[in-house]
């Protein structure tokens, strides 16, 4: 039997605290895997692209993920798919699961990891936040940072004004008109977008700062410029795909220009922001072994709970 999850099913089963530490155990153990994800794009002959990450892999888990995204900028929600979990045992799909919603929360709790583990401490809370992109991810990683830290004061832009207002409602914060405007309020900048060109640059951050860029994520995407990234302290999750289809590659920087990966730094192989005046950078692109990791606790208490739909896919 496969049991299908909704978004509706996967939001009554995800717990971002458990997410959380699945996610931290992943960045300590996915290097003893065998077996490299790989990210497959291609452009299409419609407003889109297509994607495909396998096979998500983790030490401990005997499963695997297969996921299949869609991406259309221009409709919402922007990104539609499915993750197919598969026994490792002998290749049963176990569960069908909406992969906006695992995509939104791997990645913004993920961002939340390196955020707070890149940012300066401060324990009294009182570091401004912004907020570049008022969309999900970025709900998401607010979900995560709140877990992790508090902030002060928050400011938001985007593109769409309205968008920008809902947000910065529902988190108790204020809107900006750009996002220099926002990087000259904030201590702390989390930026999620589909911009093509770059929002910061190094004239638009002080000594201090952290910025964290998820939209770098797929050929043509660049939210901050090369002389910002060359600047800070670099961190990537995966150095071979940032450099071909995240970040770096988007600036014409190579692999070496990356100073850590998360994984390295919470390992503690590396040892991250040194210095109050550091400037750090975190950009990711996303790693399949993510999609288990959450696809995983989400079928097991889906399993216990009962919750979502089974179908026997190869009923006669």
């Amino acid at each position: 039997m496969t049991r299908i999850l909704t978004r509706r099913d996967l939001l009554a089963v995800l717990d971002p605290s458990t997410c959380l530490q699945a996610l931290r155990d992943g960045f300590h153990h996915a290097p003893s895997g065998t077996t490299p994800g790989q990210r497959v794009r291609t452009d299409l002959p419609f407003p889109g692209t297509a994607t495909a990450l396998l096979p998500g892999l983790l030490p401990g888990i005997h499963a695997y993920t297969v996921k299949v995204n869609a991406k259309f900028p221009g409709a919402r929600p922007a990104l539609r798919g499915v993750i197919c979990l598969h026994s490792g045992r002998d290749g049963e799909l176990l569960a069908l699961l909406d992969s906006a919603t695992v995509t939104a929360w791997r990645t913004g709790l993920a961002a939340a990891l390196g955020t707070d583990r890149l940012a300066a401490p401060d324990p009294q809370g009182v570091a401004a936040l912004g907020v570049i992109g008022a969309g999900a991810q970025a709900e998401l990683t607010l979900l995560g940072l709140r877990e992790l830290r508090r902030w002060g004061e928050l400011t938001v832009y985007d593109t769409d004004p309205q968008r920008a207002a809902a947000f910065a409602s529902r988190h108790g914060g204020r809107t900006a008109d750009s996002a220099a405007e926002v990087a000259a309020h904030a201590t702390i900048v989390l930026m999620a977008t589909w911009s093509r060109t770059p929002l910061l640059g190094l004239a638009d951050v002080r000594p201090g700062h952290h910025l964290t860029s998820l939209g770098a994520d797929e050929p043509g995407k660049q939210e901050l410029a090369a002389d910002l990234l060359d600047a800070a302290l670099l961190t990537v999750d995966d150095r071979v795909l940032a450099a071909a289809t995240g970040a770096l590659a988007n600036a014409g920087l190579p692999a070496e220009a990356a100073d850590a990966t998360l994984g390295e730094i919470l390992r503690h192989e590396h040892p991250g922001r040194t210095q109050p005046e550091d400037i750090t950078v975190y950009a990711p692109v996303g790693l399949p072994w993510q999609d288990l990791a959450l696809a995983w606790i989400a079928y097991q208490e889906a399993e216990r709970r009962a919750v979502g739909t089974t179908v026997d896919l190869l009923l006669e």
